[in-house]
């Protein structure tokens, strides 16, 4: 598969074909980060392209997302805390700022972090980190993908 669900991540996973996506959930969808710099970092996408703010749904789907939010911020907590005795906390955040439509970053936070990093925003991290082909998403992330979505199903 190339990378054009890339270009579509919310319609390629409607139609099945968005292989970051760890569950459905009601109104969104649990994906994995593309970068793993802090393993285990997730994202949840609504499930409509044409949602750009939280505030553009009814309420009943909007409580929805944010149950999927707080449903996803603790299978990733759980899953990390189970692989890492280093890990700290889960971060949550919308900001919507660089792709259009809605969706919460879930991002882990770890003891082992740079001290000048580990309590600060994650943003924050040097753009290298980002792009490092070592931090990308792979099959050696696979059986923390497994253990995410586990999570998720105990929570659903």
């Amino acid at each position: 598969m190339d990378d054009d669900w890339r270009n579509d991540r919310i319609g390629s996973a409607l139609r099945g074909e968005n292989p970051t996506v760890l569950r459905r959930l009601d109104a969104s969808f649990a994906v994995i980060g593309d970068v793993q710099f802090l393993p285990g970092y997730a994202v949840l996408l609504v499930d409509d392209p044409r949602v750009q703010r939280l505030s553009q749904l009814p309420r009943s789907r909007r409580l929805a997302f944010l149950s999927g939010m707080d449903k996803l911020g603790e299978a990733v907590e759980r899953a990390c805390k189970q692989r890492d005795p280093a890990f700290r906390r889960v971060n949550l955040e919308i900001l919507g700022n660089t792709d259009p439509y809605l969706h919460a970053h879930v991002w882990p936070r770890f003891d082992w972090e740079p001290v000048d990093l580990v309590g600060r925003p994650v943003w924050l991290y040097p753009r290298e980190r980002w792009s490092d082909e070592r931090c990308a998403l792979g099959p050696q992330l696979d059986s923390l993908r497994e253990a995410i979505g586990e999570e998720l199903d105990r929570l659903v």
